[in-house]
């Protein structure tokens, strides 16, 4: 938008100078030949009612007394003919290549013909084209800065509330937004409050059910589980001890169930995502894991990132120990942990590989699946990982197979942290 309304502005100035500054400098020129035309009429008719009383008086016309009315300056006549009566020609200065002429005619039969340098008259008009040039020149700079004031002036509130509005994609804080005096924009930003208060209350209801589902859930699990083992404890029979056992071990999976089923409610609603530096995370695996690799002959790289994403601090942390783990067990050579924006998607990708045989064909779709394992392994640690990965918005990938590269898709968070960083919100357009 920024850019349309500065080529708009532009455009609109450049065509206003073009269709006024061009008749303009002709209109200019025009009236400077017309002036030097004028001046040399009036000087001829001057110069030949002068010449022809001297004639009267019995004077005589020389050209030592011609040379009074030629001068070198710029503007002036640079020659000047007589034709007495009788035919007689007599001339003072130097006659130019290229002139405008003026002749008069007197009643005696005298004619004069003055002669003004062509040039002369051009110069003058190229200093009048010259500051209609400058003048237009002017008017579209003051343009390009007014376009770029008013592009700022529009386009700033535009950007403030997209980064508001992802700022409240995300889950994060409810947005402030700032009224920018545009009354298009402002109606964008009231619709985007009200759906952040609906949003907010939504998020504030589930969590509180899912707080209830756990009060309401835990206490009889809890009652039932005293219960059996009471039984348990209290019981002779060993049918009967067999049963409350086997009462436990359904309600513990159920408790775990109810446990799991929580959790990812928890996770789906954002309550643990938050911005995140990377480099924190990946100096803590550094610490873990290096020694591990050094034990088995091998070798740990991870290069810093510098960059913030949205995620679960520990979810993300037992993200990447599961593949570096995979990769100590199941690679070879050098294991390489490195991070990298892109630009398309604005998120940043954390690929883990190395240099081992890679990933199977015929394992490499379903290396993800619960309860799948290629190894000796209990097939839940990708699964688990991509879980974990899911929850926070993002995605787990195998980008390669051969070598084993593994990508982990987050959403980057360097552009929304702090909105006045990114907008000046408080010193743009009217309130």
């Amino acid at each position: 938008m920024r850019k349309r309304v500065l080529q708009a502005v532009v455009s609109a100035v450049a065509v206003a100078v073009v269709l006024l500054g061009v008749p303009l400098a002709w209109a200019v020129v025009q009236n400077v030949r017309d002036d030097a035309i004028s001046n040399l009429d009036l000087r001829v008719q001057t110069a030949q009612r002068t010449l022809e009383s001297r004639i009267e008086l019995g004077g005589e016309v020389t050209s030592a007394m011609l040379d009074n009315y030629v001068s070198p300056q710029p503007g002036a006549t640079a020659y000047i003919e007589v034709t007495l009566a009788d035919g007689t020609l007599i001339s003072a200065g130097e006659k130019p290549q290229r002139a405008l002429t003026a002749t008069s005619v007197g009643d005696s039969g005298l004619v004069v013909a003055m002669y003004m340098n062509w040039w002369d008259v051009f110069l003058d008009g190229t200093r009048f084209v010259a500051l209609v040039v400058a003048a237009g020149l002017v008017a579209i700079v003051a343009g390009i800065a007014t376009a770029t004031w008013q592009a700022n002036r529009l386009s700033a509130p535009l950007v403030y509330l997209a980064a508001s509005a992802e700022q409240m994609g995300s889950g994060q804080v409810r947005p402030q937004l700032h009224r920018s005096g545009i009354e298009e924009i402002d109606l964008v930003a009231e619709e985007l409050s009200r759906s952040a208060d609906r949003m907010s209350a939504r998020l504030a209801a589930e969590r509180q059910f899912a707080a209830d589902a756990s009060h309401q859930l835990r206490t009889p699990l809890t009652a039932l589980t005293m219960r059996l083992e009471e039984i348990s404890m209290a019981t002779e029979q060993d049918e009967v001890r067999e049963e409350a056992e086997r009462g436990l071990e359904q309600v513990e999976r159920l408790t775990g169930v109810v446990d799991d089923l929580l959790g990812r409610t928890r996770k789906a609603l954002g309550a643990g995502t938050q911005a995140v530096e990377l480099d924190e995370i990946l100096d803590q695996q550094r610490t873990e894991w290096t020694r591990a690799f050094e034990e088995a002959g091998r070798t740990l790289v991870i290069h810093p990132s510098h960059q913030s994403v949205f995620a679960t601090p520990g979810g993300l942390s037992q993200v990447l120990a599961t593949l570096i783990e995979n990769s100590l067990h199941h690679g070879g050579g050098t294991t390489v942990v490195s991070a990298r924006a892109t630009g398309a998607t604005r998120a940043v990708v954390v690929e883990v590989g190395d240099d081992g045989d890679g990933v199977p064909d015929e394992i490499a779709g379903r290396i993800f699946d619960r309860e799948f394992s290629g190894g000796s392994g209990t097939g839940l640690g990708l699964a688990l990982a991509r879980d974990l990965v899911t929850a926070d918005g993002g995605r787990l990938e195998l980008a390669q197979r051969r070598p084993a590269v593994f990508a982990v898709f987050l959403q980057a968070s360097s552009q929304m942290v702090d909105l006045d960083e990114v907008i000046p919100h408080r010193r743009v357009g009217p309130r």
